[in-house]
């Protein structure tokens, strides 16, 4: 811990005070958590972004989407309006956000919807898709309006929950404690080599409970594909001298690392989680693109920052570089996704629901 974070730690303590009355509260039913009859599973971390939630929302979808009828649900996180909204792969990022849309535009079977009000939004969706065997709800640890049947706590291996503070000292959301609340905890961004004695570990660090499942899972990047099909973009160029990464992510370090497997040279370009990019910043990453002294040079970015680069306003001026993004696969190690398999699909197929 530094020197501000030690400055800030009253103000953490307080914080976190808030949040654990808060818990008591609804682990008393003094405020009250719903429960539905349909399987709901809750996806969420203790940390403030940047643990793989939304992979982790499609891997569950690619497991299901074959036998069962699956809507996600979520708070649509900086979309302009509120209430609840379907979205499709047709609805404007600025309504939907960027996770939502990108799950839309991939899984067309899958009901995406949006509501800042889970319970509410749970049922419309009941109301409008009476036939929907599972919803998961994403981002949603904190969330204690609704009780799902089965939560799951991702923790990033480069950041574990164990080795954080509370916010503003740190980037937990509650006291450590609050793990326990979870069913599963998966270890997420671990080395694609993983040795079993840092396996071991962590599993001692987290010390997960009697009742908790853990997994441990990594990511697996695909190949580069062009932003906009153009002249310029085409297929990714090899044997490239620099690489520009441009992130607007809460963590992109699992990605820089993908990157400099590939290039020798990485620049990377940082923007805010979830940041709208302007003709401002596309023009000044061109100019520094520009500035880069070589020809065997692109530009590469992630799936949900792509998103946000092809709105109308911006297409002109990303068209006319070779940008492309990158898409990621969540797998696990071992025998570990074989069985997170089985416990999700025995627990939509007993239908247990959250009662």
């Amino acid at each position: 811990m530094n020197i501000f974070q030690t400055f800030l730690l009253p103000i953490a303590l307080v914080y976190g005070l808030i949040m654990m009355v808060r818990n008591v509260l609804f682990r008393l039913n003094i405020l009250p958590s719903e429960t539905f009859s349909i399987p709901i599973v809750g996806i969420g971390n203790l940390t403030m972004g940047g643990s793989g939630k939304t992979p982790m929302t499609e891997y569950i979808i690619r497991l299901l989407q074959d036998n069962y009828h699956i809507a996600t649900l979520s708070r649509g996180y900086k979309r302009e309006g509120k209430g609840f909204l379907i979205v499709s792969r047709r609805t404007n990022i600025k309504y939907s956000g960027d996770e939502p849309l990108q799950i839309a535009k991939k899984f067309d079977q899958v009901k995406v919807a949006l509501d800042e009000n889970r319970r509410r939004g749970i049922k419309r969706l009941l109301q409008k898709y009476p036939s929907l065997d599972i919803i998961l709800l994403d981002d949603a640890f904190q969330h204690r309006y609704v009780r799902p049947g089965l939560t799951i706590l991702l923790t990033s291996c480069n950041n574990l929950f164990t080795e954080d503070y509370v916010f503003p000292s740190g980037t937990l959301r509650e006291f450590i404690c609050g793990y326990k609340r979870a069913d599963i905890i998966i270890v997420t961004k671990t080395p694609k080599i993983f040795s079993p004695i840092s396996r071991r570990r962590i599993l001692d660090e987290i010390c997960p409970s009697p009742h908790q499942k853990i997994y441990f899972s990594y990511i697996r990047y695909g190949e580069p594909l062009p932003v906009y099909e153009t002249d310029l973009t085409g297929q990714f160029p090899e044997k490239l001298t620099s690489l520009m990464v441009l992130t607007g992510i809460a963590d992109d370090s699992s990605l820089i690392d993908h990157i400099s497997r590939i290039c020798s040279e990485v620049i990377p370009i940082r923007f805010p989680d979830h940041h709208t990019f302007t003709i401002r910043d596309i023009e000044l990453i061109t100019s520094r693109f520009a500035g880069l002294l070589t020809k065997k040079k692109a530009i590469v970015t992630t799936e949900k920052d792509m998103l946000r680069l092809r709105i109308p306003e911006l297409s002109v001026l990303v068209k006319s570089l070779p940008i492309f993004y990158i898409p990621i696969y969540f797998e696990f190690h071992g025998t570990d996704g074989i069985s997170f398999r089985n416990q999700i699909i025995s627990y939509v197929t007993q239908g247990k629901g959250n009662t």
